[in-house]
């Protein structure tokens, strides 16, 4: 008992629900089509961007979540936890992809767009020959469009996690290090690659194979299998030399106004692929990382305030916030089609949207903390002179607790939980 009260009392890292929060705004404004919005995202100012920011914290998140079931409970159980996860995030997947689905088919038959919306998802294949082809493959994730393979990416690397686990027992952090970077390195080949469609050649945007390396190593931090890095002088002036250099190279007036600077960007191509996490996109989001590891302060001190909290209040939801945010992000793109991208509309698109992200991840907060399951206060009339009052003394209503214990707990499960 006293250990499990241990691990419930451990309260929330700050610094993880604050960049988790911030990064699934910066999803939601990314994946809204033509969105002005979208050209101050940090994507636009360096070779890394939230993707990074996403996976990194989950593979933080699952390391506590997950990481002392493999210690305590053993490989099996671990494993089996594991599934569950991965049982739940594949049911998210179809979820949200059938809610898009018809989203985009009721707004194409209300605006009279003739399927525009089903082909910009890269949806139509469900509505010609290809259909029986494309339903199967979407439940067995072969059929992946466009924005719907970052959670089929996840499910991949999720079940990675119990390989790490029985390599780490048998063989340390270095056995651990030697495989992530090994299949990563393979990955980079391209030999890993997985077919997004049934019937082309065309592979998943985020291959699991090339972006185990990010979650990993966020996993590898959150475990100690990591250090965590100290403030040093060199340190940070080397990071700092590399977003600096990174800036000119993926800023689009740069780019439009220095053509050598163009030629240089396509040149390391390989080197900052989205797709295989080119090294340089690695190392340019590390250096990232290790700025803003500093920028907030030991254990997140520098995060305070009003507008901190609703960001991590998004950022303890992950799940439910990420997938609501792509449904979210399509009705945005529709709306903003049908009305027009002006000064006042795309304001109001990408403001609704945020103030939904919030809404919905106090709303699932608040069904995640079971208020119905909460005991019931009741009050006990004890007066002189009732039968059955063994007291003998008169007195006002006493409020008795029938229940369990109301002790508020300050840990909260992970949203990886």
């Amino acid at each position: 008992m006293q250990a499990t009260n241990a691990r419930r009392k451990k309260p929330r890292d700050i610094r993880l629900d604050f960049f988790r929060g911030l990064c699934l705004f910066i999803i939601f404004v990314a994946h809204v089509f033509g969105n002005a919005w979208a050209q101050w995202i940090p994507a636009r100012f360096g070779f890394s961007d939230a993707t990074e920011i996403f996976v990194f914290c989950s593979g933080m998140a699952s390391a506590i979540a997950f990481g002392s079931i493999f210690l305590n409970r053993g490989l099996l159980l671990g494993s089996a936890r594991i599934l569950f996860r991965m049982w739940q995030v594949y049911w998210a997947h179809i979820a949200v992809f059938l809610v898009s689905m018809v989203l985009v088919v009721t707004a194409d038959e209300w605006l009279a767009t003739e399927g525009h919306f089903l082909e910009v998802l890269k949806m139509d294949a469900l509505f010609d020959g290809r259909a029986q082809q494309a339903l199967i493959g979407l439940t067995t994730l072969r059929f992946v469009p466009p924005f719907f393979d970052i959670l089929p990416m996840y499910l991949v690397i999720l079940g990675m996690v119990p390989v790490v686990m029985a390599l780490h027992r048998l063989g340390g952090r270095v056995l651990v290090a030697a495989f992530v970077l090994g299949v990563w390195l393979v990955a980079s080949f391209g030999v890993l690659d997985l077919s997004r469609l049934p019937w082309g050649t065309e592979v998943w945007y985020f291959n699991p194979f090339s972006w185990q390396l990010v979650f990993f190593t966020g996993f590898a931090f959150m475990r100690g299998w990591l250090p965590a890095p100290m403030p040093d002088k060199r340190l940070i002036w080397t990071a700092v030399a590399v977003v600096a250099i990174s800036l000119p190279l993926e800023w689009q007036p740069a780019l439009k106004a220095f053509p050598a600077l163009y030629e240089a960007r396509e040149g390391i191509g390989a080197l900052i692929d989205k797709t295989h996490v080119g090294p340089l996109r690695f190392l340019h989001f590390m250096a990232l990382a290790y700025l803003s590891y500093l920028a907030v302060g030991e254990g997140g001190r520098l995060l305070r305030g009003p507008i901190v909290w609703l960001i991590c209040k998004v950022g303890e939801q992950s799940l439910a916030v990420f997938v609501s945010g792509l449904v979210l992000s399509f009705a945005a793109t529709i709306f903003l089609d049908a009305a027009g991208r002006t000064y006042l509309t795309v304001p109001f698109a990408n403001l609704a949207g945020m103030a939904m992200l919030v809404a919905i991840a106090f709303a699932v907060s608040w069904f995640k903390s079971a208020p119905w399951a909460k005991p019931v206060e009741r009050s006990i009339t004890v007066a002189g002179n009732v039968p059955g009052n063994t007291t003998g003394q008169g007195g006002p209503s006493v409020p008795q607790s029938r229940g369990r214990s109301t002790e508020n707990w300050s840990h909260k499960p992970t949203p990886a939980e």
